[in-house]
């Protein structure tokens, strides 16, 4: 079973208008409604492709409720801890020609409610996949990305780790089966300004030799690079489309490199995660299977 986190889910509103002013009433053209954060992301692209996961994290309140049964509409199997206080949170993303974001803080995470998805996480087994995306709410420790790694340690734990800086870095030496930087994000670890493909391999390879069994970079119109489990690296270029939507675009990368990793050939993973990844910057909201085929086709 796969299994993904997300610490803090949201209701993401998106309000369409001509032309936002500050100081005054404007009203939208048209609104939609997503639930999601990275892990809950994960999941939804995992379902489309026919993959089973469950979707294991935070919620609260109203929100919550309503989170937890949109996500179940999408034929994921949740098992959230419902928190006592606070609600989750809402994402209010304005596009009037460019976009404005409002995003929640979301509810505080009690110690009982850590001690909670340790609990759950106790009950992976041999074989499964854990998927750990997104940054850490100020309300949790900073290091439980790397106090999860190091509770499932001595399982045979396939872990997926997308995430930035020291939340990466700290879980290399439990040797995640797969990081997903980009390529800004992988200049940031090590402060340099990466300009050209062989530098990103070079870099992508130091954080393979600090454990980690797979990196893949991706790099927006340029494509994305994997340094697999044997050294081998594998390039893919981009699909052709408009892009609308810039969120989820990398969780669906990791859902799709997961899904076509099914049969062990890691060149294939890496298309049909390219094309989940297009496809979803190409929606208005995540992909749908039908979008991520067609483009699978293009590579």
């Amino acid at each position: 079973m796969i299994y993904t986190v997300t610490f803090n889910p949201a209701v993401d509103y998106v309000m369409h208008t001509d032309k936002m002013k500050t100081g005054c009433v404007n009203r939208s053209e048209s609104e939609e409604i997503y639930f999601g954060g990275k892990g809950i992301n994960v999941s939804v692209i995992l379902s489309e492709l026919g993959i089973k996961s469950k979707a294991l994290g935070f919620t609260a309140g109203f929100t919550g409720r309503a989170i937890e049964d949109g996500v179940r509409k999408k034929g994921v199997e949740t098992d959230f801890i419902h928190l006592e206080n606070g609600f989750s949170r809402i994402n209010v993303k304005i596009k009037s020609g460019e976009e404005t974001e409002l995003n929640g803080q979301g509810p505080a995470v009690s110690e009982k409610a850590v001690s909670g998805l340790f609990e759950k996480l106790d009950k992976l087994e041999d074989g499964d996949m854990l998927v750990l995306a997104g940054s850490v709410p100020n309300t949790l420790p900073s290091d439980i990305y790397e106090k999860i790694l190091a509770r499932l340690s001595g399982k045979k734990i396939k872990t997926v780790v997308d995430a930035a800086k020291d939340l990466l870095l700290n879980v290399l030496k439990y040797r995640p089966f797969l990081i997903k930087p980009n390529n800004f994000e992988l200049g940031e670890i090590f402060g340099v300004n990466l300009k050209s493909r062989d530098e990103i391999v070079e870099y992508a390879g130091r954080l393979k030799e600090m454990g980690a069994v797979n990196v893949l970079v991706s790099m927006a119109g340029e494509g994305a690079v994997l340094i697999d489990e044997f050294g081998n690296i594998h390039s893919c270029g981009v699909c052709s489309g408009t892009v609308k939507n810039s969120v989820g675009a990398g969780d669906s990368m990791v859902a799709g490199f997961i899904a076509g990793l099914e049969n062990g050939d890691y060149e294939y993973a890496l298309k049909l995660g390219t094309a989940a990844g297009g496809a979803t910057a190409f929606s208005d909201g995540l992909a749908e299977k039908e979008d991520i085929y067609r483009l699978l086709k293009q590579l």
